[in-house]
C-alpha cells in the first residue's frame, strides 16, 4: 500500500461532514490507525480560521514531521488540507483522496494549494505536489446531480483547450451522468500535460484558467454578497460562456464555434440569475485575479478550439459586457 511506502509515525485524516457520512465508510476498514478531524462542508469554510482549527488539532496530537496527512473530500478539503500540511512544521507528507468529480479532474492535481481571504478565491496559498493522489470512481456514486455538474465544467474546459477531437467527444455527454473511468482519465491527462510543462504557472499552464477570470469573479460576488448557493463548476460554466464570447470579440473565434460552445453550456447547466450582481464588486474581484499584471486584467482565451492564448489583457467593461451576453442567453 501507498501508506506503507511512506511509513508515517501518525496518520491524520481530514474530511468534511459530507465525506464522513458518505465516503469514509467505504474505506474505513482499509486504513491503519488514524486520527480524524471533521470540519463543516462548503467553500465558506475555506478560511484562515478553519486552518487554525486544523493546526491546533495537529499540534494537540501532536504530529511530528514524519506524520502523514490524508485529505479526503472535494476541492475545499484538498486545497486547504494540502496547504495546512505544507506549512505545519515546515511541511508534512500528504495524500489527496478526492471524492468529488471536480476534485478528481481538477483540484487534487497540479499542486495548487490555498484558502480564500477577504472574499477572494484562493488568495493565500502555495505550490506543492501531494505525495500521492488516490482516485476511485466508487466515490462518485455518492454525489448529487449538482456536484456531478460542477465537475463536468472542468472536463468541458479541458476539452475546449485540448483539441477539436476532445471537444467532439465531450459533446456526446449531454446530461450530467457519472463519467467513465476512461473519460475521467482523459480529462486528468489534459491537465497533467500542462502541469508537467509549467509546474508553477509561469506560462502555458495558464491555459487551464480559461473560464476562471469571469467565473471566479461571479462566484465571489454571488456567494459573499448575495448569499446565493452556486458551485464552483456552475460559476466556471458561466465563465466559459462569457470568455468564449470574449474570445470571439478579441481573438476572432469563429461564430460557429461560439454558438456551438455556448449552446452546449447553456443547455447543460442551470441558468443562474445575474441581474442583481453588483458591478462594482464584480470589478473589484476582477482586479484581484491572480493572473493580473500591474493594473491589467489578464484572461486566457481561445482563438480556436485547442488553441488557447494566455496573458490576454481585457478591460473590466468588456468583462461586464460578457456577463450581459450570458444574461441574454439565459433569458431565452
Amino acid at each position: 500500500m501507498i501508506i506503507d511506502q511512506i511509513k508515517p509515525t501518525k496518520i491524520f485524516l481530514l474530511m468534511d461532514t459530507n465525506t464522513k457520512e458518505y465516503c469514509y465508510p467505504l474505506v474505513e476498514e482499509n486504513l491503519t490507525d488514524h486520527t480524524i478531524l471533521t470540519i463543516f462542508r462548503g467553500e465558506k469554510e475555506k478560511t484562515i480560521q478553519t486552518c487554525i482549527q486544523i493546526w491546533k488539532a495537529m499540534s494537540d496530537l501532536p504530529l511530528d514531521r514524519h506524520s502523514l496527512v490524508i485529505n479526503m473530500g472535494g476541492g475545499v478539503i484538498c486545497d486547504m488540507g494540502g496547504f495546512c500540511a505544507s506549512v505545519f512544521k515546515r511541511g508534512l507528507a500528504f495524500i489527496n483522496c478526492p471524492t468529488t468529480l471536480l476534485s478528481q479532474v481538477d483540484a487534487s492535481i497540479g499542486g495548487k494549494l490555498g484558502i480564500d481571504f477577504e472574499n477572494y478565491k484562493n488568495h493565500i496559498g502555495l505550490f506543492r505536489e501531494p505525495n500521492h493522489v488516490i482516485i476511485s470512481s466508487v466515490f462518485l456514486n455518492t454525489l448529487s446531480q449538482k456536484e456531478l455538474l460542477s465537475g463536468c465544467a472542468e472536463m468541458i474546459k479541458h476539452a475546449l483547450i485540448d483539441s477539436h477531437v476532445a471537444w467532439e467527444k465531450q459533446k456526446v455527454m449531454n446530461t450530467p451522468i457519472i463519467p467513465s473511468d476512461e473519460q475521467i482519465s482523459q480529462s486528468i491527462q489534459v491537465k497533467y500535460r500542462y502541469v508537467l510543462q509549467d509546474p508553477k504557472e509561469n506560462g502555458i499552464r495558464k491555459a487551464l484558467n480559461f473560464g476562471h477570470t469571469i467565473g471566479h469573479a461571479v462566484e465571489s460576488n454571488l456567494i459573499e454578497t448575495k448569499n446565493i448557493s452556486i458551485t464552483h463548476g456552475e460559476a466556471v460554466a458561466i465563465g466559459l460562456i462569457a470568455e468564449t464570447w470574449l474570445s470571439n470579440q478579441c481573438l476572432g473565434l469563429n461564430k460557429d464555434n461560439l454558438n456551438s460552445i455556448c449552446e452546449y453550456l447553456i443547455n447543460f447547466f442551470p441558468k443562474i440569475d445575474l441581474h442583481n450582481i453588483s458591478k462594482q464588486q464584480f470589478f473589484d474581484a476582477l482586479k484581484q485575479d491572480k493572473k493580473n499584471k500591474g493594473n491589467k486584467i489578464i484572461a486566457s482565451l481561445i482563438r480556436d478550439i485547442g488553441d488557447c492564448v494566455i496573458d490576454y489583457p481585457v478591460s473590466a467593461e468588456l468583462c461586464w459586457d460578457s456577463l450581459n451576453y450570458y444574461k441574454l442567453l439565459s433569458a431565452q
